[in-house]
């Protein structure tokens, strides 16, 4: 695809290769085969769901990248990348699930061919999308090679962001709030969850104006009651019941950007237990978001939280937020930072984090969280603009 044509322009795609390959350089690597999705699009414009098939971007020291997939996919790569017809590889469709041959004796053969047999290859062994044996092929293939695992060499160079990069994470931060506010207008006792459901996916997907939405890396969560007390459960088709609490955690997406926002709502009088947790959660928060400032570390912003917390009691063993943006399914976290207490990663200007510190209690669970921007200086920016509240619809 032309690069007039892609969503960045070419010198942001030169300026991440030379932020990888400086890396490269660092672990002593002669070529990085990415399958992370997230990476092959930040490097390349790559954007398909094909990612259920083996397919990734070929890196070396000089030279544009290659992608590499499935033969079919192969006209979704031209359509999306920036980089020239003889920068597109594939395989035969007869490599796909196959229990006699399999993809990576086509990438091996590749990297023979341009002369990597026998070289320093980064792979990326943690990644839901390099199977075990897509490893075992590719070592098979190539035996001389020495593979080393360079599983979030890529996903460090996404850490901080580029103004282009702010920008469409500004365009899913507005996504985000027509979402939720969209969720706490509709939601009344009696409406069936998978129809609110259906009344989110619509608002995300519309979005506004140009900022049209994409499809998000984790489908909307919304447990009610003792439901609430675990993290990750969706929806099914039971109404919405007074006396019970209900979070709505999902996220706008923006050309795979994203800005996860969650906010919890109560149908009658919360007890007190609720409003407490609620409030010092509302004042962790708070505090978490002042302290995250250039020269602070990302323990700073868990640590803020947990004094919060205490206040009322509630003990908080889980981290509370991760760096977030440009994401794939199933995940849009970036694998890199934790907000947590352990974690000493110094903040730096243009670093974005889900700021989520949840509350998953025994029988009941509510959830506030922000996506917030390091700025130059001073306190973190909230992306969106949401009351920070628990709501009530008594």
């Amino acid at each position: 695809m032309p690069i007039e044509f892609a969503p960045f322009a070419k010198a942001e795609y030169d300026r991440r290769i030379a932020l990888v390959r400086e890396s490269m350089a660092q672990a002593g690597l002669d070529v990085l085969f990415i399958t992370n999705p997230s990476n092959q699009n930040w490097l390349t414009g790559y954007d398909g769901w094909s990612f259920y098939v083996h397919q990734g971007v070929i890196l070396t020291m000089d030279g544009d990248p290659w992608w590499w997939g499935r033969f079919m996919d192969a006209n979704g790569a031209r359509r999306t990348v920036w980089m020239e017809e003889e920068n597109v590889l594939h395989y035969a469709d007869r490599y796909v699930q196959s229990p006699d041959v399999h993809p990576m004796e086509d990438l091996a053969s590749h990297l023979r061919i341009m002369g990597f047999g026998d070289k320093r290859i980064g792979v990326e062994m943690e990644t839901y999308y390099f199977t075990a044996r897509a490893f075992a092929t590719l070592a098979m293939g190539l035996p001389e090679a020495e593979f080393v695992d360079a599983t979030t060499l890529v996903n460090w160079q996404r850490l901080i962001k580029s103004p282009e990069e702010i920008g469409f994470m500004r365009r899913a931060a507005r996504i985000s709030e027509l979402v939720i506010n969209r969720a706490v207008e509709l939601a009344e006792p009696g409406m069936r969850k998978h129809d609110l459901v259906g009344e989110l996916f619509k608002t995300s997907v519309q979005g506004e104006d140009d900022s049209w939405g994409d499809y998000p890396a984790i489908v909307p969560l919304l447990p009610s009651g003792e439901d609430a007390s675990a993290p990750h459960l969706t929806w099914n088709g039971e109404a919405l019941k007074k006396g019970e609490a209900t979070f709505i955690e999902q996220s706008g997406c923006f050309r795979r950007y994203h800005a996860p926002l969650c906010r919890s709502i109560f149908f009658g009088k919360p007890p007190k237990y609720m409003l407490d947790a609620a409030e010092a959660l509302t004042e962790g928060l708070n505090a978490g978001i002042e302290v995250a400032r250039p020269g602070n570390r990302a323990c700073d912003i868990a640590r803020a939280l947990d004094v919060e917390l205490q206040k009322v009691g509630i003990d908080r063993p889980a981290r509370c937020g991760y760096a977030v943006g440009l994401s794939y399914p199933p995940d849009w976290g970036e694998h890199t930072v934790s907000l947590r207490a352990f974690d000493e990663t110094v903040l730096e200007p243009g670093m974005t984090f889900h700021f989520m510190p949840g509350l998953w209690m025994d029988g009941w669970g509510i959830e506030t969280t922000e996506t917030i921007l390091i700025r130059e200086d001073g306190p973190a920016e909230p992306l969106c603009n949401v009351e920070r509240k628990l709501f009530v619809k008594d």
